[in-house]
Parts: structure tokens; sequence; C-alpha cells
């Protein structure tokens, strides 16, 4: 090990050695070569972003409702050809629960530039979400309907969930192989026929009640963490339009009877999804219609009437 990484040292100084050489003999090549590793390395840190949600079933061992985030990634290569294997990266799967319904959600992630391929033949967009069904049934050893349908939102659950997941950044290491098994794995099928072609910053309510994450917006609460019954408050959300039928925001009020203080609501809102919280009293949990602007929602509690009005731009 010694030898080993003294090796190292010597190879990294003497790397140093020729960038200085060549800062001095040859400074706008020099130039290049860093502005080219800015961009490599700003590259490797893109996050993936949502394309599209599919919604099948796990047939066996046990039947239950699985949703496939199919996301783009820049990370992810672009195929060599149309005759290579297309790359694809799988995430971890997760669990969960919501009233009596349980489900699995699975995020997987493609080149962009496979995706915008996909947006101009559906016989390729048919072909990934099938090639990632494909993955996932060799992944976890289980069998997937062959029928599917394309949710109306993009993404099954939160924006944060997805990134870190994918990314390899996991808040339960307790089962460190399976983290090292899916942290930035890439797993290749065929396909013949697909062809190259190539901000989610989140709202909370004031400042001091900002949590700093999305968080997993639909994250099931353990029974040792819950001693009173949590309701689900009566709302009303509405997509405002203009006078040419054009979708402008979405409206959401919510009723929080006994809440006087805004400081008691945790609001977390990412462009497709939306969760209040009011420890111990209430939780909502709502996929958003339409894709909302997070940086320009606003929100207001009417302290007499005891009513939430969030107003949400769209994008």
């Amino acid at each position: 090990m010694k030898a080993s990484s003294k090796g190292l040292l010597t190879k990294i100084s003497q790397f140093w050695n020729l960038l200085d050489d060549l800062a001095e003999s040859d400074p706008e090549r020099y130039k290049n070569f860093i502005q080219q590793e800015l961009k490599d390395g700003k590259q490797l840190c893109v996050k993936p972003k949502p394309y599209l949600c599919v919604e099948t079933k796990i047939l066996k061992p046990k039947e239950k409702t699985i949703f496939i985030n199919l996301c783009q990634w820049e990370r992810i290569p672009a195929p060599q050809s149309t005759t290579h294997p297309v790359p694809i990266s799988v995430g971890r799967p997760q669990d969960f629960s919501q009233a009596s319904d349980a489900y699995t959600v699975i995020d997987v992630a493609y080149n962009p530039g496979i995706l915008q391929a996909a947006e101009k033949d559906q016989k390729i967009k048919d072909q990934l979400i099938k090639m990632a069904m494909q993955c996932i049934e060799e992944r976890l050893g289980v069998t997937l309907s062959h029928s599917y349908h394309v949710t109306k939102f993009r993404i099954k659950g939160s924006l944060q969930r997805m990134k870190d997941n994918l990314m390899g950044i996991h808040n339960n290491v307790t089962d460190l192989n399976e983290k090292m098994k899916t942290e930035h794995a890439l797993e290749k099928t065929r396909c013949s026929t697909v062809s190259q072609p190539s901000h989610i910053p989140q709202l909370l309510l004031p400042k001091k009640n900002v949590s700093g994450k999305a968080q997993c917006l639909i994250e099931e609460i353990s029974s040792t963490e819950i001693h009173v019954e949590v309701k689900k408050p009566a709302y009303q959300l509405k997509v405002v339009k203009d006078q040419h039928e054009k979708p402008l925001k979405i409206e959401l009020k919510v009723e929080l009877p006994g809440i006087n203080s805004v400081s008691l609501c945790d609001l977390s809102v990412s462009e497709v999804d939306l969760l209040i919280e009011v420890s111990e009293k209430y939780r909502l949990y709502l996929n958003l219609p339409e894709s909302v602007d997070t940086e320009m929602t606003t929100a207001k509690f009417v302290k007499d009437k005891s009513v939430l009005i969030i107003t949400m731009p769209l994008v």
C-alpha cells in the first residue's frame, strides 16, 4: 500500500509539472484544457430530471402497484450507435403506503438524447419503457405486468427523493451491500432502433420554518411515530385560467380548524407535488395537476378562519 501510494503521489506530481509547463509554453491550450475539465466536472455533478411516470403491476412474487419514474440524466452516456446497447441507470426500489394503498416506486434514468428521440416516435418511447421494465424484473427478481399506462404526473413522490436515489444518496445506510450495488449503477440492455439525436427549488413557509430539503413527501410514517389520529384536512384546489382558457396558476385553500398560527404549519412544494403537515393534527399530500414555479409560489394563513391559501404560478 505504501509503495502504491508513493507511486500515485509521484504521478500526481508529474501531472502538475506537465500542467505548469503547458501553462508557460502554450497558454491557450492550457486554458482550453482547464475549461474542458470544468465542463466535464459540471456535467458529472448535474442532477437527473423527471420525464414521465409509468404505473403498472408487480405480479410475482406478490401483487402490488409499482410506479416507474423515467428520468433524463446527462451523466448517463448516449449509446455509441443505433446497434450498441442503450445505457440505463436503475435506482433502489422504495416501498410506500398511503391510506390503505401500498405501492413501490423505482427511478430509472436514460441519456436526454434518447428521450428526445422518444418524443418524436411513440414506438421508441414504448421500447424505452419496456426496456426499463425488463431491467427492473432482472434487478429485483420480479414479474411485471406487460400492460402499463403513463400517468398525468411526471414523477411519483418528491423530486429530492428521486435525485438522492439515483445519485446514490440514501438516508438508510444499514444495507451497505445494496447501497454499493445501486450507487451509480449502469445496466445495459439492447435496443436496435433507438437513435441518438441530446431548478427545482422548494418553497416552505417563513424562513424560520424552512427544513432545507424536500425529503420524501410520501414516506410512510411508522406506528411508533404516531400517537394520535392525523386527519386529512378539507381543501379546495382549482386551476385559474385566463380569458383564452390558458392555465395561469393553481390556487389551493386548506381548512385547518383549531390552528391559530402559521408557525404550526409545515409546507413543502416541488414542481409536481405538495405536502402540508401540522404536527399530530393534519397531513395533506397532493400530486399537482400542472407543473408549478416554486420560486414564485406564495402562502398566506388567514388566522380568523384557520385557512391556508397557497398560490402557485405555472411554469
